[in-house]
């Protein structure tokens, strides 16, 4: 049975690589995709959308452009990491694909209401689509299956000492999905920061034959620019693509429940507080964290068998056993 699936983007390097993998995996049926700035301006983030759909060779799947900016914040983007055009500068053919005029929030209900099974959405960026889809329109709720989304982290953050960067982008909007009562599965830095390709076979994938390949070996390759003349080591991070393979195979990941909250003020503003505590503590005039929203973690992952499903799903499998790095947790999501 495949799961009826809707992608909220913000297309950078690895959103692309997720984009790919919903498309080509037979288990999922991608639904549509709404897309929010984050790595990139929401224009470049729909146009590079649309032309990893072509990539994909992907049918026509409808794509929606959704909020510029956060809730409060003033906009900004992570175009340090992922390049001025969100994809490193892999340059994607143009594209004949439009964006619907609708909007996001408007195809994400549309979407959930008319499908006769309740929807996942995968939200692989900041959640401003999301909070303002579950606000607008309330109805939705119940037609949602649970929202997957890459974000947070019970450990380091990487926008902050303790902030993952997509809840970090917008914690108003990551704190209304929390609190909204879908069921929740947070894949965070935690795993995040442990799947990636190796170096050689990212390499020989991008100068392969294949032309999915390529483009595939392109992404992984892309290294961030730590300065004007400089750039980042290899990590090969599936990075986003992660959150996606999840679905495919629950079983790579350990989860558990946890209560977790989002942080709105001062210099920890947007983490995302996992209580991962065995017996209650002992807060005076804090909120109990038996009343934080309860969300499934991923605290552990098998990364030579996540990076196996990712390259699986996208027909270039044979080298599973170059999968499953550890690099070092240097990279945004």
């Amino acid at each position: 049975m495949t799961i009826p699936v809707i992608l909220d983007v913000d297309t950078g390097v690895d959103d692309a690589l997720a984009i790919l993998v919903a498309v080509r995996h037979p288990g999922i049926d991608l639904l549509g995709i709404s897309c929010v700035a984050g790595n990139a301006p929401l224009a470049q983030v729909v146009d590079n959308t649309l032309r990893v759909l072509d990539a994909a060779e992907a049918p026509d799947i409808p794509v929606a452009a959704g909020a510029a900016r956060p809730l409060l914040e003033p906009p900004r983007s992570a175009s340090h990491v992922h390049g001025a055009d969100g994809l490193g500068g892999i340059a994607l053919p143009p594209t004949e694909r439009r964006a619907e005029q609708a909007g996001a929030v408007e195809l994400m209900r549309r979407l959930i209401l008319e499908h006769p099974t309740p929807v996942t959405l995968v939200a692989l960026a900041p959640q401003t689509n999301l909070a303002l889809l579950l606000r607008t329109h309330p109805e939705v709720a119940g037609r949602i299956e649970r929202i997957v989304f890459m974000g947070g982290s019970a450990s380091v953050g990487n926008a902050s000492a303790v902030a993952e960067f997509n809840v970090w982008h917008d914690p108003e909007a990551a704190a209304i999905v929390l609190d909204s009562g879908v069921p929740t599965y947070m894949y965070g830095l935690d795993v995040f920061n442990r799947v990636a390709i190796e170096h050689e076979l990212a390499h020989s994938l991008e100068h392969g034959d294949d032309a999915l390949g390529r483009v595939v070996g392109a992404l992984l390759g892309h290294r961030i620019a730590v300065s004007a003349d400089e750039s980042a080591e290899y990590t090969g991070l599936i990075g986003d693509a992660g959150a996606v393979c999840s679905l495919i195979d629950p079983g790579a990941l350990r989860t558990e429940l946890r209560p977790v909250r989002v942080e709105l003020a001062g210099y920890a503003r947007g983490q995302t507080l996992v209580d991962l505590r065995k017996h209650p503590g002992q807060e005076i005039g804090l909120t109990p964290a038996d009343e934080w929203a309860g969300v499934e973690v991923a605290l552990d992952v098998d990364e030579a068998r996540l990076a196996g499903v990712f390259l699986d799903a996208l027909g270039l499998a044979g080298s599973s056993s170059d999968a499953g790095a550890s690099p070092s947790p240097t990279a945004v999501a």
